[in-house]
């Protein structure tokens, strides 16, 4: 009596784990779904139900398999699925892992830093590339093929996120300008190699022509250098499209804010009129003759790199000639020495980018990388008055990422087929910079970011790497390991 009353007791036991597991895994995926705002995956409910109650599926038909073999394959074949599955939800919804590949944000992240990104601080970005390999970017590694099939895209959706990007934030993105690439040469903008190429195919003085005339010299020097490289693929390679999420990721500092005018003088960045606070690791590139080379115990102590070091030549005096990114510290550093007579000759500011190189990619602004702008920072629901004179800065916007047909005809504007002199936007758009300010491929020279590239904020330092130095030299810095991005990017 005593061995079926304990019978009935461990039967009911059972069944109550096996509800409980349902009611659990059930709720999570309610609140998922809820979270996610669809509701699609209740789909998933019946499947759940089967697992822990029903059991009619025989899930884990291989466990009861007289064959070892089978049984030993299929266990690593589970543990591997259920991993990549686990690690694509991580990856897509919570945090990813990212390398700093650049000086672009030195001294304040650096190249060789390994960051845990975190999708949730501004809100994961739902895919829309639907059909592409996991756990890959734009190309497959080893096989060098796409990654991805192109259609369907489904449109841009954001799951509401803790926060929203802030002005001084260090923001990871999709590249804005990567949308097409010249595979030989995927580490130079697109654009700015046609317009740069197309110049010098098909040179035209704009001064004394109307905007109209203007445009139309301009748009005929970006195709003259498009069909240069269409025509060159053996030196270029193939020309190739890349939906939103699958260009080249991007780490910058947030520096504009939509709706928010921005203007740089004299490589200070001023929003509505007022002087951004620096961060205390910016860098500007100076002129550095020195009598030798910079001692190695200098370079370790203020954090030179090779990198820093790599652009000068020795004069005809004997000298050298450096092309370098300070910050303030090592600049004064490196003042002290000149004063004192020891390897510095002199610290001269060096001349900043111009040209062709800055967007909008129009010489005739006069602008330069520390002189820039100013220019209006787009925000959704805002209407901007178009002009002939200032389409260049927006016509990419609502072209291309708000998939708009934007034609000029005699001097006038056409968006859609139909005439107009104003737009609103329908996305927030952001301008990113990097602290080394002189070695940076920003927004100064390819544009907006759409709110809809924004991928996450790096959270966490957990490995950094100095490529200059041996494992047993220095390679590992340990003080970096496991800091806080926000107390080292100030």
């Amino acid at each position: 009596m005593n061995n079926d009353n304990n019978n009935k007791e461990k039967k009911a036991q059972a069944g109550w784990v096996k509800w409980a597991k349902f009611g659990f895994w059930t709720l999570l995926l309610l609140l998922f779904l809820a979270w996610n705002g669809s509701w699609w995956g209740l789909i998933v409910v019946p499947f759940i139900y089967d697992a822990y109650i029903t059991k009619k599926i025989p899930w884990t038909w291989w466990r009861k398999s007289k064959n070892k073999t089978v049984r030993s394959v299929m266990s690593w074949v589970d543990a591997i699925v259920f991993a990549l599955v686990a690690v694509y939800f991580v990856n897509l919804y919570l945090f990813q892992n990212y390398v700093i590949p650049s000086s672009s944000l030195e001294k304040s992240l650096l190249t060789g830093d390994y960051l845990f990104v975190s999708k949730l601080s501004y809100g994961p970005r739902k895919a829309m590339t639907p059909i592409h390999m996991p756990l890959t970017a734009h190309t497959i590694p080893g096989l060098n093929v796409k990654s991805f099939i192109k259609s369907p895209q489904w449109a841009y959706q954001r799951v509401k996120g803790l926060g929203k990007v802030k002005q001084g934030d260090i923001v990871v993105f999709n590249y804005p300008s990567g949308d097409t690439v010249a595979l030989n040469v995927q580490d130079r903008d697109f654009y700015t190699l046609c317009y740069e190429i197309g110049q010098e195919l098909y040179p035209v003085n704009r001064k004394g022509l109307s905007l109209s005339d203007q445009r139309k010299a301009f748009a005929a020097q970006y195709q003259a250098g498009r069909r240069y490289i269409e025509d060159n693929a053996s030196q270029f390679g193939d020309i190739a499209a890349r939906p939103v999420d699958m260009r080249e990721h991007y780490v910058k500092r947030c520096v504009g804010m939509p709706g928010q005018w921005l203007q740089i003088k004299d490589g200070v960045v001023y929003t509505d009129g007022q002087a951004e606070e620096r961060p205390e690791n910016v860098q500007y590139n100076y002129a550095v003759n020195l009598r030798y080379p910079i001692p190695d115990d200098f370079c370790r102590e203020y954090g030179i790199t090779v990198e820093d070091r790599e652009y000068g030549n020795t004069l005809e005096n004997g000298t050298i000639m450096l092309s370098m990114p300070l910050t303030d510290r090592v600049k004064q550093a490196l003042e002290a020495c000149k004063a004192r007579q020891g390897f510095v000759i002199s610290v001269t500011p060096y001349p900043a980018a111009s040209g062709i190189d800055l967007y909008p990619h129009n010489k005739e602004t006069g602008w330069t990388a520390n002189d820039y702008g100013p220019i209006w920072i787009p925000r959704r629901g805002t209407a901007l008055h178009l002009t002939l004179d200032n389409l260049p800065l927006y016509e990419r916007a609502i072209s291309v990422y708000e998939g708009n047909d934007l034609q000029v005809r005699d001097g006038k504007i056409y968006v859609n087929g139909k005439l107009t002199d104003y737009y609103t936007f329908q996305l927030d758009y952001y301008w990113m910079m990097g602290d080394n300010r002189d070695r940076s491929a920003d927004s100064r020279f390819w544009g907006f970011v759409p709110e809809d590239h924004v991928v996450g904020k790096p959270i966490l330092v957990w490995l950094s790497l100095d490529k200059d130095y041996g494992w047993t030299d220095g390679k590992v810095r340990w003080n970096r390991i496991f800091r806080l991005v926000d107390n080292l990017k100030k």
